[in-house]
């Protein structure tokens, strides 16, 4: 069977070419008559969405701060951009191919580029949309015979864009470098198996060539060098200050490394030598309370966003551990969350959530009271 530009190619050559030698009136009316064609929104698209469903109202804060709905993306189609003249004849002859979408996304990162790069566990691969080169691409390796990746979770990156993904069922660590490609595995072991027993968060510090990983199953928090190679661990398994209880996701801010201590129902921060410095957090499903905390980011003001995957929420605390506001809630709408996973604030801050049951990634912008303060990890 012949592709969709196989079937262009017959089509042009038993349709088209007639057409234009025998009846280029005709031709007009055909090849111009009016289709219909939904606008690809990019990163500074109006408010609302194709579809004409209206953007959640603006978040007024204190001290004149705002979070505004910005947009939200599912599909690959979103990030190609508006189609150009043989691809519009291609989709009206043949119709219009099979989009990748999000099936469960987990986690995000945004590279130095504005690339969104979206971990997808039930899709068993990694998305890459680029608005600004209206580019995507998909990342997966499940028919490779070694190092096949099965549950990618969490991703990080380097400063040179190269993307690392934790696989929580391999117990391995994938890197790929800029552009998608598969470079190693961190973590792999004699007979195919990985040296983790359930990675989840990860966390790369370029300058001091440092690897951050947290092993749920394992309670503690590995610190490797560039190569793989364990130098230290934090944490041990119990409830107070420094110990775990299912660590999770990790982030880096300055000298600090947080970690959602999922089942402690709380974040901790360490600094870089391991000692514990803060925490905060306490059980419950009510604001200002964690039930089921997953993703972790900073803004520019360093307030921390917290993403509480039963409510619906993300909350925003101080490093005093007040709550100084939320939004979302459960719900499909534009601005509401079903079971949201993933956070990442880039340096414009701009708030990307991963609505993982939604199959979306939502995007906000908060303009706080100070410039922001640089690029991704």
């Amino acid at each position: 069977m012949p592709g969709r530009w196989g079937v262009l190619r017959i089509v042009l050559r038993l349709v088209i070419l007639p057409l234009i030698v025998f009846a280029p009136v005709v031709l007009s009316s055909i090849v111009f008559a009016p289709v219909v064609l939904v606008p690809t929104p990019a990163w500074a698209a109006s408010k609302g969405n194709a579809a004409g469903v209206p953007a959640p109202p603006d978040l007024l804060l204190e001290g004149g701060r705002t979070l505004k709905f910005e947009r939200t993306f599912a599909t690959e189609k979103e990030v190609l951009g508006k189609p150009k003249f043989w691809t519009k004849v291609l989709n009206v002859v043949a119709g219009e191919p099979e989009y990748r979408m999000m099936i469960r996304p987990y986690s995000i990162a945004v590279d130095s580029r504005g690339r969104a790069i979206v971990t997808d566990p039930a899709a068993e691969g990694v998305h890459i949309f680029d608005f600004e080169k209206h580019k995507y691409k998909f990342i997966e390796r499940r028919e490779k015979e070694n190092d096949a990746m099965r549950s990618p979770q969490c991703v990080a990156l380097d400063a040179q864009d190269n993307i690392y993904v934790t696989d929580s069922e391999a117990g391995k660590i994938f890197v790929f470098d800029s552009s998608g490609k598969y470079r190693r595995t961190i973590g792999a072991i004699k007979g195919g198996e990985g040296y983790f027993k359930r990675p989840t968060g990860i966390a790369v510090d370029s300058a001091a060539q440092r690897i951050y990983v947290s092993d749920t199953l394992r309670n503690k928090i590995y610190v490797m060098d560039m190569q793989g190679s364990v130098l230290q661990t934090i944490g041990k398994g119990g409830t107070g200050k420094g110990e775990f209880y299912y660590p999770t996701e990790l982030h880096l801010d300055g000298e600090n490394l947080l970690v959602v201590d999922a089942m402690n129902f709380r974040v901790q921060w360490f600094a870089r030598n391991g000692d514990v410095e803060g925490t905060m957090g306490q059980v419950g499903d009510s604001p200002g309370q964690m039930f089921r905390p997953k993703g972790v980011a900073v803004d520019s003001e360093n307030h921390l966003y917290v993403v509480d995957a039963l409510s619906g929420l993300v909350q925003v605390f101080n490093r005093q551990g007040q709550l100084l506001y939320y939004f979302g809630k459960r719900g499909a709408s534009l601005g509401e969350f079903q079971l949201p996973e993933g956070i990442f604030i880039d340096h414009n801050d701009r708030v990307f959530v991963v609505d993982s049951f939604n199959h979306r990634v939502q995007v906000f912008d908060y303009h706080g009271l100070k410039p922001g303060r640089g690029g991704a990890q």
